[in-house]
């Protein structure tokens, strides 16, 4: 860890204590894993929610173009809101974020998107762990049909098992703040893994 950021390696800890479990898990695609990562754990905590916040907001430093910030729910819900609350602090005030249903309202306006996002924006999907991709590739083909532009994918923790991958294919940038490794993890090998748009959802 020789070099990081302070809060890089706190949020390295905060995540090892509280959101890693190891042992065997099935996850939703059908896979085993020797780790299992719940990522809530930490952005929903009040310093889990502020380091990855400000990690995130950091790496948009990149992206001065990014009007909005969003992603599929749950995962990106808590980290949306920490963002905005901070996004003062980081010389972005007028910040905005929206949240992606993982299927379209079933009464009201029948949205599938909720906040002030509007055609044309160009946004930033956030998400607390990735895997393979497949919960920001569902959130980033809502957006791209809404009209807006995406211009990067952020997550808190990549469990390095194709994501990388998957957003390369479409021409995407993604910055995660941690990979697994970071946390003294393997990641599965790669033969097991599986196409993000098969999966559906994350773990």
């Amino acid at each position: 860890m020789s070099g990081w950021e302070p809060w890089r390696e706190e949020l390295a800890d905060l995540l090892k204590r509280e959101s890693v479990r190891l042992g065997s898990f099935t996850l939703a695609s059908g896979r085993m894993s020797h780790y299992y990562v719940d990522g809530r754990l930490a952005t929903l905590s009040a310093r889990g929610a502020v380091l990855i916040g400000r990690g995130m907001l950091e790496a948009l430093a990149e992206f001065p173009q990014v009007e909005a910030v969003g992603g599929l729910t749950m995962g990106a819900d808590p980290i949306v809101g920490s963002m905005l609350a901070l996004a003062g602090e980081f010389g972005r005030p007028n910040l905005i974020g929206f949240l992606v249903r993982k299927e379209t309202k079933g009464h009201g306006t029948g949205r599938r998107i909720e906040g002030p996002i509007r055609p044309g924006l160009t946004v930033a999907i956030v998400d607390d762990v990735a895997t393979t991709g497949g919960s920001s590739l569902q959130a980033i083909e809502e957006v791209e049909r809404a009209g807006c532009r995406v211009a990067v994918v952020l997550a808190a923790l990549d469990r390095l098992e194709g994501a990388a991958a998957s957003f390369a294919a479409r021409q995407l940038p993604f910055r995660p703040l941690l990979t697994i490794r970071d946390l003294g993890i393997e990641p599965l090998p790669s033969s097991s893994y599986q196409n993000p748009l098969e999966r559906g959802y994350e773990q």
